[in-house]
């Protein structure tokens, strides 16, 4: 069925699909400002049941979302979100899930590292291996069950370092020569040294 107007004047989107079991299912949502809108909205979900690659990266998120959040224990699960949402949906959202190469990776990455520069501080080495981790996760996800050919966050190779820098802890005695020189005024710290 086309996308219709409803009684209110926004446009609806009504059709059948058949879902996972092969069952023919009707679907329709309401609401939206323009036909195209309706249509649109239609065959992104279309795309998304019957499991073809040719969605965009943003669609496939919300089949990814699907699959792997019932899994994942809620934390684990939001610093995920977080890390796509912020570093990664803004850059390959619009794109084609079988059209991102390796070469589009190596661009997101060479960005990736210039915002770090923007932003006065530079992303740590395990902060960048994190996020890569995360893009190259779901392009695995499609790769093992979607039949994507390659894994191109692989081919692309990786982002940042596995080591964190290293930490600097001081002796006892190293310590009790330092506290003698802060001194507290009001409930703030000063240091005299």
């Amino acid at each position: 069925m086309p996308a219709s107007k409803d009684q209110t004047g926004a446009w609806r989107a009504q059709f059948y699909y058949k879902d996972w079991t092969g069952t023919s299912r009707k679907k329709c949502k309401r609401g939206f400002r323009t036909k195209k809108e309706a249509q649109d909205w239609e065959s992104s979900f279309k795309l998304q049941k019957s499991a073809c690659l040719d969605m965009t990266f943003k669609d496939f998120w919300e089949v990814y979302e699907a699959d792997v959040k019932p899994k994942l224990k809620y934390n684990t699960w939001c610093t995920k979100e977080y890390v796509v949402t912020k570093k990664i949906l803004p850059y390959f959202k619009e794109k084609k899930m079988n059209d991102i190469s390796a070469r589009d990776v190596i661009q997101w990455q060479n960005e990736l590292l210039q915002m770090g520069f923007k932003n006065c501080k530079k992303y740590s080495g395990t902060y960048l291996k994190t996020v890569q981790a995360e893009l190259s996760c779901i392009f695995n996800h499609a790769v093992n069950f979607y039949e994507l050919t390659c894994n191109p966050a692989r081919k692309a190779g990786p982002l940042g370092c596995g080591q964190a820098d290293e930490m600097l802890f001081r002796t006892k005695e190293e310590y009790l020569q330092f506290i003698p020189t802060i001194v507290y005024k009001g409930g703030a710290r000063y240091y005299y040294g």
